[in-house]
């Protein structure tokens, strides 16, 4: 068995389809509606971080652009030494209740 193939038990991933479901059912929305919320909230959120805005949703958790500096890195397979540039990665720092609620 590759280790690529191998998941741990109680492995579960959510698609876009599977979350917009869950939440047509959960609000009582259409499908279409569910779907037009979370495109809407997708692209909200990334115009906000492309700003250098921070997106904070109270008991969820935030989002925020934070810049990673150049540095030297190893290819594992060569050894070799390399640059890495400098780049901007999106954070996401979970809130207190989101937290709790998976404790």
């Amino acid at each position: 068995m590759a280790c690529m193939d191998f998941k741990p038990k109680n492995f579960f991933k959510m698609n876009k389809t599977q979350l917009i479901d869950a939440m047509a059912a959960g609000a009582g929305l259409s499908k279409v509606d569910a779907k037009k919320a979370l495109e809407s909230f997708i692209s909200a959120t990334g115009d906000a971080l492309t700003q250098g805005d921070k997106v904070a949703l109270v008991g969820f958790g935030s989002f925020s652009v934070s810049e990673r500096n150049a540095r030297t890195g190893r290819n594992p397979q060569t050894g070799a030494t390399i640059n890495i540039a400098a780049k901007k990665v999106i954070r996401f720092k979970a809130g207190a209740e989101l937290s709790a609620n998976v404790k």
